[in-house]
């Protein structure tokens, strides 16, 4: 039977922190009302020595969770690759980064870390006995494009189950659910004066699994007139896309539940009667709930349309409260 607890990724928040409406202790106290129960925090937005930890922010951090009730569940890693400007960097180098942050996500008191998919499959298997050593389960996250029955994916499947290692598996992001166009890019087409029937074509072609070129090439009559659909055509091709169902993928999501440490709440854009148009939260959360998951799903708010923070990752909270409850 499952257990689980809903959380915010601060990430949720970050437009309100970076314009300065929300400093650090505000966005936690803001996440404690909403309800979460624990919160993710993204290393490099909001820990001024990133990637180390100082004593003070330590201390800031249990000052919080004394005041609040909630404190960091999940320490989330940036492996930049690019980092330098004349070459990436090797295995060797995202390995010694990420040992570094799981010593980071331990003196915080984390024992989930979300690493990115930028650390190689071998990169995940050498860092098993450090993330052991530190008591942090560290999960690679699995993002649009890919999801839990893609080849990448599988590749760091075979990898955990060849070690056998409790430390090491993955953070599945519900944006590889999908399946239906992403809200505020469909709207911000609309109010930019694209016509409604070259948007439905345009995701009748990615239901109907055309490839990106050959529905380039069908619409480009249409891209031309109205250019704002390029940028719309190619997201549907890219990190936002979606089908016609989710089913197998929601089956390869129970495969790897022994594997998964967190679980981010992606979403867009939630309405007045709790759902997400684009992503199939009630299909997703009675799959999560029928398995023996023990951990987060964090609420991850994607700020593209402009609509209120706190308003949208409120809703939020409350609709996976709400299908959680519905499944008991």
């Amino acid at each position: 039977m499952a257990n689980i607890k809903t959380g915010i990724t601060l990430f949720s928040l970050g437009t309100p922190y970076l314009k300065g409406e929300l400093d650090l202790e505000g966005v936690i106290r803001t996440a404690a009302e909403m309800g979460a129960e624990g919160y993710e925090i993204v290393a490099s937005q909001m820990i001024p020595s990133y990637p180390y930890v100082s004593d003070e922010f330590i201390a800031f951090i249990n000052k919080c969770r004394d005041k609040y009730g909630i404190g960091p569940t999940c320490y989330a890693a940036n492996m930049d690759r690019g980092m330098l400007r004349d070459r990436d960097l090797t295995e060797d180098e995202m390995v010694a980064r990420a040992i570094t942050d799981i010593i980071s996500a331990n003196r915080l008191g984390c024992t989930v870390m979300r690493e990115q998919y930028l650390l190689s499959p071998n990169g995940l298997k050498r860092i098993a006995p450090y993330a052991e050593a530190y008591n942090v389960k560290v999960g690679i996250e699995i993002h649009n494009p890919d999801s839990p029955i893609t080849q990448p994916i599988l590749d760091y499947v075979k990898v955990i189950e060849e070690t056998g290692s409790k430390y090491i598996g993955f953070v599945p992001d519900f944006g590889c659910f999908a399946t239906a166009p992403n809200k505020p890019y469909w709207d911000r087409a609309l109010a930019a004066g694209a016509p409604l029937e070259a948007l439905e074509q345009m995701a009748q072609l990615r239901y109907d699994e055309v490839p990106q070129e050959e529905a380039m090439k069908t619409m480009m009559p249409t891209l031309q007139k109205y250019p704002v659909l390029f940028s719309t055509l190619s997201s549907m091709y890219g990190f936002v896309q979606f089908r016609k169902s989710c089913k197998a993928e929601l089956e390869g999501l129970k495969r790897i539940i022994p594997y998964c440490f967190e679980m981010h709440g992606k979403f867009h854009y939630v309405d007045e009667n709790l759902h997400e148009p684009a992503i199939p939260y009630e299909e997703i959360i009675p799959v999560v709930a029928s398995t023996d998951y023990d951990g987060y799903i964090v609420s991850e708010f994607e700020d593209e349309g402009g609509y209120p923070a706190v308003e949208q990752v409120t809703r939020h909270v409350a609709m996976v409260k709400k299908l959680l409850a519905e499944c008991k």
